[in-house]
């Protein structure tokens, strides 16, 4: 079934592709936020270094604008790639139900042919969404938070590790 749907990305692989990987670019911005903020305490504030708390300061801003960036690519990409999506599918599902012989139209309301068109492939488009965007957000989320946690303290992130299962 899911290789019959995924024929309808069709001119939306380039959308399809691109959302996973700015959500993924957006996390890793996300990421890095906190450990320049413990940089930014640990070696500007509590030295006085006023240097150092401009530098990362701008630092900060530029990760934040940047991780806002790729949260608005992403969204901008995943819209376009479900809506294409829906599309393709409502233009296949069309041509389908024109092949449909006579006895067989007679078997499905006009209501019911129109609700498959409209409301099961909205469903679809909106679970298409959040496959292409939010299931690889959050595994991004735990991969880089862990990866940032053992490049902080090696010991402590191996707790992480036991109380996650």
């Amino acid at each position: 079934m899911i290789r019959k749907l995924s024929r309808a990305i069709r001119e939306y692989k380039r959308d399809t592709v691109l959302t996973p990987v700015t959500a993924a670019m957006e996390v890793v911005m996300e990421v890095i936020i906190p450990v320049l903020m413990a940089f930014l305490i640990d070696r500007g504030i509590n030295a006085g270094d006023m240097d150092t708390i401009w530098r990362t300061g701008l630092l900060l801003v530029l990760c934040a604008l940047v991780s806002m960036a790729f949260g608005v690519l992403s969204g901008f990409f995943g819209a376009r790639a479900s809506t294409g999506f829906a599309r393709n599918l409502r233009q296949d599902m069309y041509y389908a139900v024109q092949k449909y012989s006579f006895s067989n139209i007679d078997k499905f309301s006009t209501g019911s042919i129109v609700t498959r068109l409209t409301t099961d492939v909205t469903n679809l488009q909106n679970t298409f969404q959040m496959l292409i965007r939010i299931a690889v957000r959050a595994p991004s989320t735990l991969i880089f938070s862990m990866v940032m946690a053992f490049l902080v303290n090696a010991r402590l992130a191996l707790l992480f590790l036991a109380v996650i299962p």
